[in-house]
């Protein structure tokens, strides 16, 4: 109840603050229009079709990436930097992935992408046991990035806390083509060319990009190279699109996380055992993906598929004690594996009632196969080297969901959306590796959930919106959490439940001449939540914790300064804590006692300027203080960061060359850029950089 009072009280504040005057509001509203409708390409989302963001009950940020950015492009962290709700780190660690977590959900991960849902034009980057990666989407190639938060990120399925879309742009005629180049500190260099336009009936959008860094701490030299290229023409009366993607990344060094100690004497140094062992990880991953749509009339039928190839080679830190055990899995991991898809869904627009209605209804199957095998990381005296097999096994996990969704716009000044997802998500692990003292560890799992969502829109003026929204979602185990058992017994953990979710959300979002406010107050309630139960011996196990909460407020605003200005604010603040006590290893975790990972408030400020050829921007970042580990015995302090940017173009008879230029961290702050949640060393830290600049130029042309 004193939750609530909470809420009742934000919502009140939100109400005399951020949103406009109700009176005003009311008399715009007196001879209301339908809602807009927008081109399908524009927003995909919630899985409705051509509305408006606004007219959406949930919150949903589309970032339109253009010509003119002025970071390195080597991360999707700098495209998902601003928008409230959501913590995007570049962990300055190419062996990990951009730690990523929205209102709370995947915030544990220690690495990859897990609790969120991650798509690449269309196509899933989140495996049906609920990891995922972003490594692979290139913004060179992007055209927007779409971030979905709330009850209706449940409509994407398994592990859907929120949903991150990636979209590429459609070649047209007339569009230019570009070669760009960044380079700053410590060796990092990326180069870039991307050929977009038509020929002939295919349309097409080819980015290649090339990465490379030596690393701001010691132990962390990364190579990534990547192809991105998205092919369409229209094709029985539908458009077809092919969607390629290649990665490899070899030999990117892990430098680990660090000590509180380690962080004071020195934040560029790495972890001892990082050199000694060698520690890095190779991936590789080829991809591709077939989209139909097609539209007749009120009906829209869409039709997609896809299949692809990843390996990960990943040497670990593990001493040589904890793998004289023979139950222990090695310190080398070795994944090879394939995986797929597919999904088809129908629309129909029209009327009901003399009111505009729209329904879809659809199926998705996916399946991750996996080889996975585990070798000690020494030979002898030799440290860092592929050693004796000690784990073989064949891993297989496959999801076939139906889904269906309605939207009325019921009345002139009111919507209702509606969505139903039923989901299957099979494990099945087979155990080649059997000695006299590893028995046989496959299993398998088998996990059901319905996931309802619904949410009204009130249409309280031309420019102003209000809404509500709930819904039910759920968060399997993945692979690597029924690896072990938490009571170190041979076997996988098949006694681990799916974490279920109940989500409310309550909303404003108004725009007008350029200018948007829009504001979100949400709750989150978990059971069964998902924490690490052990880690030790380079082996982390699971459990089921109990109830969780998350709930808290966002808010942006962005207000055009004239013509040639622009001022951006995000501000989010988050409660995440835990609800039930539960033991741990060394103490107990009380009920009120913060979730790791997650600061308590951030907030960011963006003002840009374009006077001509001219461009300038400052951004401030700031972060509270995060907790680490489940018991709370150390935090992260909390930061505020001061960045630059400036960029000149010229235009020429051959096309257009632009300079630009960025200066990170300004007031050159010590920091701590991300976590390592319940690392079982203590090395719960990982630096960000001193002030860094970097420097680029582009090329842009028409052919």
């Amino acid at each position: 109840m004193r939750c609530l009072t909470r809420l009742a009280r934000r919502s009140a504040l939100f109400s005399a603050v951020l949103l406009p005057n109700l009176a005003q509001a009311q008399d715009a509203a007196a001879a209301p229009a339908a809602v807009a409708r927008l081109p399908a390409v524009q927003v995909q989302a919630a899985r409705v079709r051509q509305l408006a963001d606004a007219d959406l009950p949930a919150s949903i940020t589309t970032v339109w990436l253009d010509d003119e950015g002025n970071g390195r492009q080597a991360q999707i962290a700098e495209a998902l930097s601003g928008i409230a709700g959501v913590v995007a780190r570049d962990r300055q660690n190419y062996a990990q992935d951009t730690q990523l977590s929205i209102r709370g959900f995947g915030a544990r991960s220690t690495f990859g992408v897990r609790g969120v849902r991650v798509l690449v034009d269309g196509v899933p980057a989140t495996m049906p046991d609920g990891q995922g990666q972003l490594s692979h989407a290139s913004l060179l190639a992007a055209q927007r990035v779409e971030v979905l938060r709330g009850p209706f990120s449940a409509l994407y399925g398994n592990s859907s806390g929120g949903v991150v879309q990636v979209w590429s742009a459609d070649g047209a005629a007339g569009d230019p083509w570009r070669l760009r180049l960044d380079t700053g500190a410590d060796g990092t260099l990326t180069a870039g060319a991307q050929l977009r336009g038509q020929q002939g009936p295919l349309r097409y959008n080819l980015a290649a990009n090339h990465f490379r860094t030596d690393g701001w701490r010691a132990h962390s030299r990364a190579r990534r190279e990547s192809v991105n290229a998205r092919l369409g023409t229209d094709l029985g009366g539908g458009q077809l699109d092919l969607v390629l993607n290649y990665l490899d990344a070899p030999d990117a060094q892990d430098p680990l996380g660090l000590t509180r100690a380690q962080v004071r004497d020195n934040p560029r140094q790495a972890t001892a055992v990082a050199s000694q062992y060698n520690t890095r990880k190779s991936v590789r991953q080829a991809q591709a993906g077939l989209v139909f749509t097609r539209t007749d009339g009120a009906q829209t039928w869409r039709a997609m598929g896809y299949a692809g190839q990843r390996s990960v080679e990943q040497y670990l830190a593990i001493p040589l004690a904890p793998q004289a055990n023979p139950l222990h899995a090695g310190g080398v991991i070795d994944l090879d594996g394939g995986y797929g898809g597919v999904d088809a869904r129908w629309a129909w627009q029209g009327d009901w009632a003399g009111r505009p209605l729209e329904l879809t209804i659809g199926a998705n199957a996916d399946r991750q196969q996996q080889d996975r095998r585990g070798y000690e990381n020494f030979a002898g005296d030799a440290l860092g080297v592929r050693g004796r097999l000690r784990r073989d096994q064949r891993d297989r996990v496959e999801n076939l969901d139906q889904f269906a969704q309605a939207w009325w716009q019921w009345a002139p000044r009111w919507s209702l959306l509606l969505g139903l997802r039923h989901s299957t998500v099979r494990f099945r692990s087979n155990d080649h590796y059997l000695t006299a003292r590893n028995p046989d560890d496959s299993g398998a799992r088998r996990f059901d959930a319905t996931t309802p969502v619904a949410g009204v829109v009130f249409r309280a003026s031309e420019a102003w919106r209000l809404y509500a929204s709930a819904g039910r979602g759920f968060e399997t185990p993945t692979l690597n959490e029924l690896g072990y058992r938490a009571d170190g017994q041979a076997g996988l953990a098949l006694d681990l439940s799916a974490a279920r979710s109940r989500s409310l959300e309550l909303g404003s979002k108004w725009q007008a001449g350029g200018a948007r406010i829009e504001a979100a107050l949400f709750r989150a309630d978990t059971d069964d939540e998902l924490a690490v139960a052990s880690n030790s011996g380079g082996r982390a196990t699971y459990r089921n914790i109990g109830r969780t909460r998350r709930q808290g407020l966002e808010a942006s605003y962005l207000q055009p300064l004239g013509a040639q200005a622009e001022l951006a604010l995000a501000y989010t603040r988050i409660e995440a804590t835990v609800r039930d006590d539960y033991p741990l290893p060394g103490g107990s975790v009380r009920a009120g006692a913060r979730l790791p990972g997650v600061p308590q408030q951030q907030w960011n400020a963006r003002l840009q300027y374009r006077p001509g050829p001219w461009q300038w921007a400052a951004e401030l970042v700031g972060s509270s203080d995060t907790v680490v580990n489940d018991l709370a015995t150390e935090t992260a302090p909390g930061y505020a960061l001061l960045n630059l940017e400036a960029a000149r173009r010229w235009r020429t008879a051959q096309g257009t060359l632009r300079a630009f230029a960025r200066l990170d961290n300004v007031l050159d702050q010590r920091y701590i850029g991300s976590v390592i949640v319940n690392d079982g060393n203590q090395r719960y830290f990982e630096p960000g950089p001193d002030r860094r600049l970097s420097v680029g130029l582009q090329w842009q042309w028409l052919p």
